[in-house]
């Protein structure tokens, strides 16, 4: 089971994860094993709620190809098991940024004090550039 939040939970038979070689240096070792992890999520096909389904597929990110499949290849560690763990917590991660709702933003209007104060603030710097001006000598 994959803990997507409190309510949401994806099978583990959704998501499908295959071992392959990593790219890179590494010498021998890189060569003879697959330590690299290749994961495969199919949005549409899941068990997740619609509205997340909405806005995944909605969502424009570059691990999510044109036919609404999140790929992604994780091979920073040695270990293929820590990488099958940093592949599901990006796709965890990836999943909970892009289903959050943003709140409404309610308009609001400058208050009387703060518009005083830009304006004072205003003549104050206009004061202190219009001294930057040439220096004339009244015995010129």
């Amino acid at each position: 089971m994959i803990v997507i939040s409190r309510g949401v939970v994806l099978a583990d038979d959704e998501v499908e994860i295959t071992a392959v070689r990593a790219q890179g240096a590494g010498g021998q070792h890189v060569n003879k094993t697959s330590t690299a992890i290749h994961l495969r999520f199919d949005i549409r096909a899941s068990s997740l709620p619609e509205e997340y389904k909405t806005r995944l597929l909605a969502a424009s990110h570059h691990l999510i190809s044109a036919e609404g499949v999140i790929i992604i290849k994780a091979q920073e560690y040695r270990s293929q098991e820590m990488n099958r763990e940093a592949a599901l917590a990006r796709l965890v991660s990836v999943i909970q940024t892009l289903t959050v709702v943003q709140k409404r933003r309610k308009a609001t209007r400058p208050t009387k004090a703060s518009k005083e104060r830009r304006l004072t603030s205003k003549s104050q710097k206009s004061s202190v550039k219009a001294l930057r001006g040439k220096v004339r000598h009244s015995g010129e």
